[in-house]
């Protein structure tokens, strides 16, 4: 592993020191490398989110009307238990 200096204003320091009181981080260390993961995977389910966009946009106008798209959704949604 490898290391990195960041500089924090002070109020920043105090409160990533502070999560570390609970007992989820082991150190401030710990915490840091948590909070950029969470922000790798939020980057990578946004990327996600905008190919299935891109590829909605790019496939042109749908023949279905705005009902039946609804009713469709439902369906698949009583049938996986979200209804």
């Amino acid at each position: 592993m490898t290391t990195m200096n960041i500089s924090l204003p002070a109020q920043m320091k105090s409160w990533a020191e502070s999560r570390t009181k609970n007992g989820r981080y082991g150190n401030v260390s710990d915490y840091v490398r948590d909070l950029i993961r969470r922000d790798q995977q939020r980057a990578e389910a946004i990327a996600e989110l905008q190919s299935l966009v891109d590829k909605a946009v790019t496939s042109g106008i749908g023949e279905k009307s705005f009902d039946q798209i609804i009713e469709e959704a439902a369906a698949g949604a009583d049938g996986r238990g979200l209804a």
